[in-house]
């Protein structure tokens, strides 16, 4: 019995023996780890620090002295002015925020060593030479903005690598070359912003793998070859801006595939063919197709986009009627068709179809009838240009009725007024304080000029009412206008004389 309790305490010591020792060499392991991230945290934030100053280094000018709190001060480089650190890891950069301080330079490629950025916001400045080709290194990288500044050369390829970033904004500069496909593998972009470069080449393919894009604007660039079709695989898409790019072939029908759209711009290009049947659009509040070589008709499926708000397809070569089927549209504040080859007549109640309506621009096609009185429903109209048609009968008085009137240009029309009523449009258009442009040359008016016309708005700025038939004393109130065509002998065939 005592031999057994003399092995059970020997175990005994044993094991507390092996337990003490094993405990000293946890202590001694973790110490070590300890030391070792400590000294690996010392390092990159001495490494954060020396991209911050690198930074610096290679910006010329500050005026507003957004860097002057960079220094080897004492003061932690996560309270510098523009910079922010994270909160797990209290030492690391995550932004830079520079924005619209007018710093010139060049961008450190030593930025690509601050490992933990998230954002980069260096935009509206005066940075130029090229983007560096290390910042594709910045795995964590969200947000770059290095838009409206002088930058050139080539969108740097490793950008691709940027697994994270959600947006990529570098409009406003110099860059060249062509649209790099490497773009394409970052699937959780949700903004691609490249307009106001000099990008050149066609649009790659593969774009339209970016299955999270909301915004994609290409605008004024020098780009060529067909939109592609695979755009139409952008299914979370709101907003597509390609203006001003060069770009040839139709417009892809597959585009109507896109029900999450609320903007289509693609005005400035040599598209040419049909307008597609944009029917299935519930959220398109914006369709600018204008400035292109478009033919056939204006597709009347266009009236069940139910959203819409600004349509604008002027400067193409469209044809026919206006279909009556955007008199649904009652959301509409913009309808621009002018420079096209439109027959038929407006609604006679396209003031209540369209209430809503501020501008309405037809000028320069082949339209005929009566300028519509219901026009005055139109509350909020500011801009009707109707020049360069054949409208005929008298201008409704009921136009005085629009007070926020600014523009109301009738040249080049059949509009008569024969009799002395005929001239009350004159004196309702004195109750639109805010007009500042009147045109009604050359179109078939005759009689005395109302006196009332010196009581036009005080803001009004062109008065023209050249070649047409009238006579009377041209007032000294209106003379004195900054740019007044009341026509001479020759354009209106009754001489009009000067008040002495």
């Amino acid at each position: 019995m005592a031999l057994a309790s003399l092995v059970l305490v020997r175990r005994m010591e044993g094991f507390f023996r092996a337990l003490f020792f094993l405990t000293i060499l946890l202590y001694v392991i973790s110490t070590a780890r300890c030391t070792s991230t400590a000294a690996t945290g010392i390092k990159e934030a001495a490494s954060d620090r020396a991209a911050l100053l690198s930074f610096k280094s290679l910006v010329d000018d500050d005026p507003f002295g957004a860097l002057s709190s960079w220094n080897d001060g004492s003061l932690h480089y996560c309270r510098w002015r523009a910079v922010s650190c994270g909160r797990r890891h209290p030492d690391r950069v995550t932004a830079l925020d520079l924005k619209s301080l007018r710093l010139a330079g060049f961008v450190s490629p030593s930025v690509a060593n601050l490992t933990f950025l998230q954002r980069i916001d260096l935009s509206d400045n005066m940075l130029d030479g090229s983007i560096p080709e290390e910042l594709g290194s910045l795995r964590r990288l969200r947000y770059l903005n290095l838009s409206v500044n002088s930058l050139s050369g080539t969108i740097p390829s490793s950008l691709g690598n940027c697994s994270n970033l959600q947006l990529l904004n570098l409009r406003g500069n110099k860059l060249s070359s062509e649209i790099p496909p490497t773009l394409s593998r970052l699937s959780g972009l949700r903004s691609l912003i490249l307009s106001q470069n000099m990008l050149q080449g066609t649009i790659p393919d593969s774009l339209g793998n970016l299955s999270s894009l909301l915004f994609l604007s290409l605008d004024h660039n020098s780009l060529s070859g067909p939109m592609p079709p695979s755009f139409g695989s952008l299914l979370s898409l709101e907003m597509l801006e390609i203006q001003f790019t060069n770009l040839t072939g139709t417009i892809p029908p597959t585009l109507t595939n896109l029900s999450a759209l609320n903007m289509l711009a693609l005005r400035g290009n040599n598209l040419h063919g049909e307008i597609p049947h944009f029917a299935e659009l519930p959220f398109l509040s914006r369709l600018d197709c204008s400035f292109n070589n478009l033919s056939g008709s204006i597709p009347t499926s266009l009236g069940r986009l139910s959203s819409l708000e600004y349509l604008m397809l002027g400067m193409n070569n469209l044809t026919g009627e206006m279909p009556s089927s955007l008199y649904n549209l009652s959301s509409l504040k913009t309808l621009e068709l002018p420079y096209n080859q439109l027959e038929g007549t407006l609604l006679s109640d396209i003031g209540n179809a369209l209430p809503n309506l501020q501008v309405l621009h037809m000028y320069h096609n082949q339209l005929e009838g009566r300028i519509p009185a219901s026009l005055s429903n139109a509350s909020e109209l500011k801009d009707l240009e109707l020049a360069f048609n054949a409208f005929h009968g008298t201008i409704p008085p009921s136009l005085g009725a629009l007070q926020s009137l600014s523009w109301l240009q009738l040249h080049g029309n059949q509009l008569e007024a024969r009799k002395p009523s005929d001239w009350s449009f004159i004196t309702a258009l004195t109750n639109c304080t805010s007009l500042r442009v009147l045109d009604l040359g050359d179109n078939l008016l005759q009689g005395m000029m109302p006196k009332s016309i010196v009581n036009l708005s005080t803001s009004l700025n062109l008065l023209s009412l050249g070649n047409n038939q009238i006579s009377g004393i041209i007032p000294i109130e209106i003379e004195k206008r900054n740019s007044s065509d009341l026509g001479q002998p020759n354009t209106n065939r009754q001489a009009l004389s000067r008040e002495q």
